[in-house]
């Protein structure tokens, strides 16, 4: 993205024209409507240009109002400095989905946006503000958006929520992380972000658990093991953020998770000359595998290990830091109290 460092060019003369526009727009609605009504999606934004176009006559911006084409953020430029976004709703409020947060289709050098909404219901009105004004919450369909809000207070953006400015959000390598840290944040006990990165929000193909390959189950359980060790706890929701990941980030649609991690009873299980009974199938499956397992720890990086663990790592020591959380999740297992699962895991290790 190409940022322009030049200060606003001719504000004051650029919010004259917008508003005169926006009074022709009204003007138009209040004795037009018949024709106003019809102007839906691409019909209102040629409409819109050539009124601005014909109340730039005269100004700095004569001869400068471009329609851009295509899927383009925003729809029509200004003296390719200012933009206008054009939005539509044939319902009688004030409310639609916006644009990905992303940005991806920003027009080079466009540095200050407005937001122009047709609210088509009767009565017929035209409304426009500041794009970072009305920008209310992030909502997703195939990608994060926007939700926009034309009746917003000063003060309730999603910038405001965040505490990071728009100008200062859209320039981030990944604008996509504040917003999730936030949402994140105001998660109850069992509830997950779908949407948790924005690289795997796209995609709409689903599979189910049952058409996966044995040695893609073996390795998605092993990284499940990584990722969520609460599932050796024994919290009613310890398999709840792994099926949101499941489905979010991999695509997979699993009926019943638990049984891949816990079903099939207890059994022996022996490190070199020791012999320890009555192992929970979770253990034991977490015992057999552990090199395995922890060949996925080195694979993930720690940043991304901190997110799912909700604690600090780092590169060396992420590993250690597993073994602890699985290890303190375990203690309230009441069928392992009579094992030592750290020291049975170095033990492996160890072994190995």
């Amino acid at each position: 993205m190409i940022i322009s460092a030049n200060s606003e060019p001719n504000r004051q003369e650029f919010d004259i024209l917008l508003n005169s526009t926006l009074i022709e727009l009204n003007y138009h609605a209040s004795n037009s409507s018949k024709k106003t009504e019809t102007l839906l999606g691409r019909n209102l934004e040629p409409y819109v240009r050539d009124i601005m176009t014909e109340q730039a006559v005269g100004t700095a911006f004569e001869n400068t109002i471009e329609l851009i084409g295509g899927q383009k953020f925003p729809d029509i430029v200004a003296k390719k400095y200012y933009g206008i976004e054009v939005k539509t709703t044939t319902q009688n409020h004030w409310k639609t989905t916006g644009n990905s947060v992303l940005e991806g289709t920003r027009v080079d050098d466009v540095e200050r946006i407005y937001m122009l909404f047709a609210k088509l219901a009767s009565p017929i009105e035209f409304r426009c503000r500041p794009y970072e004004d009305v920008l209310s919450e992030v909502v997703v369909t195939h990608s994060p958006r926007y939700l926009i809000d034309m009746n917003l207070k000063q003060g309730d953006t999603i910038f405001d929520k965040i505490n990071v400015p728009y100008d200062t959000l859209r320039k981030e390598a990944n604008p996509i992380r504040p917003i999730v840290d936030y949402y994140r944040s105001k998660l109850k006990e069992g509830q997950e972000l779908w949407w948790m990165d924005n690289s795997d929000v796209g995609g709409t193909t689903l599979q189910f658990w049952s058409s996966l390959d044995r040695q893609t189950k073996k390795d998605l359980v092993h990284l499940g093991m990584v990722l969520f060790p609460e599932i050796f706890g024994t919290s009613k929701e310890k398999f709840s953020r792994i099926a949101f990941w499941l489905v979010s980030k991999e695509k997979i649609v699993h009926p019943n998770v638990r049984d891949d991690f816990s079903a099939g009873g207890k059994e022996t299980f022996s490190v070199g000359n020791k012999i320890y009974r009555n192992v929970p199938q979770i253990l034991v499956k977490l015992f057999k595998d552990l090199p395995k397992i922890i060949e996925k720890i080195i694979q993930v990086s720690a940043i991304e290990l901190s997110e799912y663990w909700e604690i600090k790592t780092t590169e060396k020591k992420k590993v250690d830091d597993w073994i602890e959380l699985v290890s303190l999740n375990c203690k309230k297992i009441v069928d392992a109290n009579h094992l030592d699962v750290k020291k049975i895991m170095i033990e492996i290790i160890a072994s190995k």
